[in-house]
């Protein structure tokens, strides 16, 4: 019940989401190299993963995770970004995601008269949505290091003849 509805609010915030997890990236000191890289498409692979959450988290295959992240890897390394930048870029979406579904999840029982008898189903689907919220991270991690790695490995065989 309520971990439908979270993700729902996830999907339907997402563009707003992205822009905040932009101003972050944007006044963040541990990620210069972001600074290089065009905003509309920073803010679209962002908004793409909030929107896709609810999909990513449902299915128990790993390949359209695998498929975005690889290549959004393999992009960053492209474009000059540390992974150490890269890594944390994830730390900070997942952030601002955790925070949303902690001020959404006080906020939606907050006036029902029913709630002191809800805050326990509450609590555990928050949990449960977290747990699931941090499984879907570690795979996209996993995933994106993946690619900025196997981009990193054929840049090294590329000959320099031309």
């Amino acid at each position: 019940m309520l971990t439908a509805k979270l993700l729902e609010l996830i999907e339907t915030h997402a563009d707003t989401l992205a822009r905040e997890v932009l101003k972050d990236f944007s006044t963040n000191s541990r990620m210069p190299s972001f600074q290089k890289i065009a905003r509309n498409d920073l803010e679209a692979r962002i908004a793409a993963t909030y929107r896709n959450l609810g999909t990513w988290i449902q299915s128990s295959g790993d390949e359209a995770v695998r498929g975005e992240y690889e290549v959004w890897g393999r992009k960053r390394f492209r474009e000059g970004v540390l992974i150490s930048e890269l890594v944390y870029a994830i730390i900070l979406i997942k952030q601002h995601l955790r925070r949303f579904i902690r001020n959404r999840g006080a906020e939606d029982f907050s006036g029902d008269p029913r709630a002191a008898d809800l805050i326990g189903v509450q609590l555990h689907e928050v949990q449960e949505l977290n747990y699931r919220i941090g499984e879907f991270f570690d795979r996209a991690l996993y995933y994106l290091v993946r690619g900025y790695e196997a981009e990193a490995l054929a840049s090294e065989n590329v000959s320099p003849t031309g």
